[in-house]
C-alpha cells in the first residue's frame, strides 16, 4: 500500500538519548525498560524494548535511538510505554535498533 508524503508527515519519528535502562521481567517477551530524553520539545519518554538479544543494559546508556513520540501511549504489564523505539530485524528476527551514524541532538526530526 502506498501512502503519500502528507501520510507520512503525520508520524513523528525523532532521535533521543538513552538515559536510564532497566530489565523487565514482569514482560511477557524479554525485554527492557528504557527512558529516552527527546530534547526539550518531546522530553523524557519511557519504552519498552526487546531488544535483549542484542544489547546489555550497561552498553545502551548514553547511545541514541530513533523512535515515534506521537503514538498513543500503550501499556504494556505494569509500565506504561510512551513511545515506539525503532528498529529492523537482523539475521535470526531480533531486533537492531535504529541510530544515527553519529550524534546528533535530541529532539531531531527525520525528514
Amino acid at each position: 500500500m502506498e501512502i503519500s508524503y502528507n501520510d507520512f508527515t503525520k508520524i513523528d519519528i525523532r532521535v533521543g538519548t538513552i538515559v536510564r535502562a532497566e530489565p523487565f521481567p514482569e514482560a511477557r517477551a524479554p525485554a527492557i525498560k528504557l527512558w529516552v530524553d527527546f530534547g526539550s520539545k518531546v522530553g523524557l519518554r519511557k519504552s519498552s524494548a526487546q531488544i535483549t538479544e542484542n544489547y546489555q543494559l550497561e552498553d545502551l546508556i548514553g547511545g541514541q535511538v530513533a523512535g515515534v513520540v506521537n503514538f498513543p501511549a500503550k501499556q504494556i504489564g505494569n509500565f506504561m510505554s510512551e513511545v515506539l523505539i525503532l528498529g529492523f530485524p537482523d539475521a535470526n528476527n531480533k531486533v537492531v535498533l535504529v541510530r544515527p551514524d553519529c550524534d546528533v541532538p535530541n529532539g531531531g526530526r527525520l525528514y
